[in-house]
């Protein structure tokens, strides 16, 4: 049935690369027919055993067969099905130890341990008592047959003690029966087998060796630590921790041993007995440059050391005798010299290979009330190291930051927890350090590495975090810091570092005087140097655009802390800043700054001029001075967009459009409470800027773009201006809404919402909006309905996202129009229309799974019956309250997809309970008479629960919002 060259060439069609579809989908089927069929595993069997000339990918595709049959159909119970599986695993490592000339495959090795490990755990102890035994007997036959058995136990490891891997409570109790039947007959057979492997093959096989010894890391974690921890192994591992060939694994095994689950004091008794012996050996110190590799390993295994007895002295600094106590933390003070040694090894990697342990012993310092001298010559000892390696190295690349630049910040960034930790060990160490280094580098900076000046100014500005200062303010409390930061400081604004050619530098600097800008309270006339600096060649002038932009932030930043203080030099800095502000040709790009950073220069020159010293006519007049230009140059631009044929040209243009809008409204952040718009004389301007805008709406191409410009220019105006911004309303709302384009409309109901919440009390609003809402609701909304009707596929994610927030949108339109006061504009609707709108909040409210939208719908529906349930209203309300609100509020908490454990379904719940609230309020007796008597009935409830129900509607809100939840947890179960 299974002729070897059918199959043969089946499977190498799959293999080819040149393969067709048809041909793969052949071979994978004749695979899963020799996976089902009763004797494909024994034909898989047989090739495996009979022939070596199979092709490497045909054999690994037999082994497949094979262990899917082990796992899913072998019968330990059939003795000639387990004979038969014996018989060929016997076969299997003769044939590998017969041919020596061809040996199989890393892949195929190791696939066929797995069926080695599948046989085994299925067949130990009970059917298979001495598998291991007939294992090792297989040693003898030569290098081939060591390394199935060193892949087999690794095999074995996998399926029975790996803690990586995920169990089932079968497994788990399958494991522990193994692990005991092992414990007690075979693992002494195992350990003395490893000793022999290693002594045998310790100067003419590497691979063999360091496979056996990663057998040995792996099963320590279970076994008898006697067993290795001993002379005789110590012994063969120090030989091998000399051969260049073994040693990583060596080391790595070590680390395992050490890493051994233990009582406090029997780990402390390892690793004292284990460290000596290492040091005598001159096994725990880096090696050379070229031994990075060797030296990482090196490193973990300190690491663990370390790490074992820290954790070793906190449980014991619970429970321990002051005498175990004293004896951990003096193994610890000795490890701790190792430990520097590696953190300030050349190789990066090498020194984050020791930080966890350098960051327990910290901690472990910090709990003391006091320090010995020798600790906190260990922590000076750590502190210099830290700042050592916190250094860029020559060949770090600041423009072109890649993947080695990222994982050097990464390592910074683990160095700063260390330094920040010293901090709160001893904060005068660290001043009193990072003073005299600051000081001592920024002094003679013209004559110093970049690499030290950069430093020097980052460890200054780390300051800031590792000692905080108490109200944000570092330059008062304690004298010593504020003297030390003073000090630092004043050196840092009047040495002239900022002039230093490196971007580093120059960037360091700028993030620190603006980090700490509260040092110019103490010292403003070093202001107009700082303020300079920014405009000049050091900073948004420099010739790195990655110093120009951050400087462009950190400017607008140091502008809105210091607006008071900077007043006095207003005119000087917008002068230069007017060439910052041009706005940036389409296409061109800049050599000056970007369009982004030109947004925060756009706030920053707004911000100093409102908060200037100037009169309000001369704030209005500056601020028009400063936007005039951007809505000329929109007007150019709107012309060039109207001719412009290219549609590459053509989204250049729109986006330019777009980013004088977005600088305009930049602009408006300036403005609060205190200073508005009006009260600055800025209105005529920004209104004309909004008149200037709303014009693009009218051109057709790269609408979108346009739009959104619009919209996020409106969504600023509603927030500055006031009632002068409605009678542009309807303009910009026509135009936004033009075409029904679905994004338009989903992205202009949080606009519309906008305006309705800050201008719902307006006559202006009642005069200019309310009559436009009246005639736009019914477009809108049937815009929006058309498009929830469009179909999507299964696996369109974001469609189905989009649908989901535009549903949102709606509900949260409706709600808005409901909820502030101006159900006119529902009242305006055609009786058919609405009940079609009212009927979509009703499904909202219970057909859709989304507990925020359903939130929202109550809330609709709560406010409907407050306006409209009044026993006064027409009935045709009251029918649609009894007839679909009411079954609203019990058909959704009883649907499977509400769920009760969510917080967000639990707040849908609540406004449901409280829209059950407010039509007893509205309709009192006659709504729970028609409680009991019609509706709860039909809900095959029982007259008990009725009765419960009702009287807890009667109880105040808390009490049934609490009841509700319990009574729809009872009903659903």
């Amino acid at each position: 049935m299974f002729g070897p060259h059918v199959m043969e060439e089946e499977v190498l069609q799959n293999l080819e690369p040149k393969s067709d579809i048809v041909a793969q989908q052949h071979a994978l089927a004749y695979l899963e027919q020799l996976k089902n069929s009763e004797v494909g595993w024994q034909f898989c069997m047989s090739t495996l055993t009979n022939s070596r000339t199979q092709d490497n990918q045909l054999r690994f595709f037999c082994f497949q067969v094979v262990e899917n049959y082990i796992r899913n159909h072998y019968n330990n119970e059939n003795l000639a099905e387990q004979q038969r599986v014996r018989d060929f695993l016997s076969c299997w490592i003769q044939l590998q130890c017969a041919h020596l000339e061809r040996q199989e495959a890393t892949f195929i090795r190791n696939k066929a341990a797995q069926v080695f490990a599948l046989v085994f755990v299925s067949d130990y102890p009970l059917h298979w008592a001495d598998f291991f035994g007939d294992l090792i007997k297989t040693l003898n036959l030569g290098p081939q047959a060591v390394d199935n058995y060193v892949r087999v136990l690794k095999a074995i490891d996998s399926e029975v003690a790996d803690r990586d891997i995920i169990r089932t409570q079968q497994e788990v109790e399958r494991n522990t029966v193994i692990k005991n039947a092992m414990r007690g007959s075979c693992v002494e057979k195992l350990v003395e087998s490893w000793y022999h492997i290693l002594k045998t093959y310790e100067a003419s096989n590497a691979e063999l060796v360091n496979q056996c010894l990663e057998v040995i890391g792996a099963y320590i974690s279970w076994i008898d630590i006697a067993l290795i921890a001993n002379d005789r192994f110590v012994e063969v591992l120090l030989s091998l921790l000399r051969t260049v060939e073994s040693r990583e694994a060596a080391v790595d095994c070590i680390h395992d041993i050490i890493n051994k689950g233990m009582e406090p004091m029997d780990k402390f008794q390892l690793i004292e007995s284990l460290v000596p012996v290492l040091q005598n050996s001159n096994i725990l110190k880096p090696f050379k440059d070229d031994e990075s590799d060797y030296t990482c390993k090196l490193s973990r295994l300190v690491n663990g050391i370390g790490l074992n007895l820290t954790e070793a002295h906190h449980k014991l600094s619970k429970t321990g005798s002051s005498e175990q106590i004293t004896m951990l933390q003096t193994a610890i003070e000795h490890k701790v010299p190792i430990m520097i040694e590696f953190l300030n090894n050349d190789y990066d990697d090498v020194s984050a290979a020791v930080l966890e342990f350098a960051k327990e012993y910290i901690h472990m310092l910090k709990v003391k009330v006091m320090q010995t001298e020798e600790q906190l010559s260990y922590a000076h000892s750590v502190l210099v190291t830290i700042v050592h390696k916190m250094k860029y190295d020559e060949s770090y690349r600041f423009e072109q930051e890649g993947e080695d630049e990222a994982t050097f910040q990464e390592f910074r960034k683990q160095l700063k927890v260390l330094f920040d930790n010293l901090a709160g060990v001893n904060k005068d160490l660290v001043i009193n350090y990072v003073s005299k280094f600051t000081i001592n580098t920024l002094r003679e900076w013209r004559t110093t590495s970049f690499q030290d000046v950069e430093i020097a100014i980052y460890l200054l500005y780390l300051m800031g975090e590792a000692i905080p200062a108490s109200g944000g303010n570092h330059f008062t409390g304690d004298h010593t810091k504020v003297s030390a930061m003073q000090t630092m400081m004043h050196m840092l604004v009047t040495c002239d570092v900022s002039h230093h050619p490196h971007p580093a530098v120059t960037l360091q600097f700028i993030e620190t005087v603006v980090r700490y800008e509260k040092f110019f309270s103490t010292e403003p006339e070093h202001i107009p140097y700082i303020l300079t600096a920014f405009l000049d060649q050091r900073g948004m002038r420099n010739v790195s655009p990655l110093v120009r932009s951050r400087c462009a932030y950190l400017f607008s930043r140091f502008v809105k802390c210091l607006r008071t203080l900077i007043q006095p030099y207003i005119k000087e800095v917008l002068g230069p800043l007017q060439y910052l502000l041009v706005l940036i040709p389409p296409g061109n790009g800049s050599n000056v700054i970007s369009e982004d950073d030109q947004l925060y220069l756009y706030e920053a020159a707004a911000v100093m001029i409102i908060s200037g010293a100037f009169g309000a006519q001369q704030k209005g007049l500056l601020i028009s001075n400063m936007l005039l230009p951007v809505m000329e140059k929109f007007k150019i631009l709107v012309s060039q967009l109207l001719v412009e044929t290219d549609e590459y040209q053509q989204e250049l243009l729109a986006q330019s459009l777009c980013h004088a809008m977005a600088v305009t409204s930049r602009a408006s952040k300036a403005f609060s409470n205190h200073q508005t718009m009006k009260s600055c004389c800025c209105v005529p301007v920004f209104l004309e800027a909004t008149k200037v805008f709303l014009g693009c709406l009218q051109i057709t191409t790269q609408s979108a773009i346009l739009q959104s410009g619009v919209r996020q220019f409106l969504h600023r105006m509603v927030v500055c201006l006031e009632e002068e911004l409605l009678p542009y309303v309807p303009q910009a709302s026509e135009g936004l809404l033009k075409g029904n384009d679905i994004r338009s409309i989903q992205e202009y109901v949080p606009l519309i919402v906008q305006i309705i919440a800050k201008f719902k009390l307006s006559w202006v609003f009642q005069k200019e909006v309310v009559p436009f809402l009246q005639q736009v609701f019914m477009p809108i909304v049937n815009a929006i309905f058309s498009a929830l009707s469009l179909p999507i596929e299964e696996n369109d994610e974001q469609g189905k996202r989009d649908k989901q927030l535009l549903q949102r949108n709606y509900f949260q339109f409706i709600a808005a129009i409901v909820t502030n006061n101006i159900a006119e504009v529902l009242n305006a609707q055609d009786s058919q229309f609405l009940e079609q709108v009212m009927m979509s909040i009703i499904r909202g409210a219970v057909d859709f799974p989304d507990p925020v939208a359903q939130k929202t719908c109550f809330s609709i529906l709560r406010k409907l019956v407050d306006l409209w349930g009044g026993k006064e209203q027409p009935d045709g309300f009251t029918q649609f309250i009894y007839k679909n609100i009411v079954p609203s509020c019990f058909m959704a908490p009883l649907k499977p997809t509400f769920d009760l454990s969510d917080a967000q379904t639990l707040l849908a719940l609540s406004e449901s309970a409280m829209c059950l609230k407010t039509i007893l309020q509205r309709r009192g007796d006659e709504f729970v008479n028609y409680l009991h008597e019609e509706y709860l009935p039909t809900l095959q409830f029982s007259p008990q629960l009725i009765d419960e129900y009702c009287q807890a509607l009667k109880a105040d809100n808390k009490v049934f919002k609490n009841y509700v939840k319990i009574f729809f947890q009872q009903a659903r179960t």
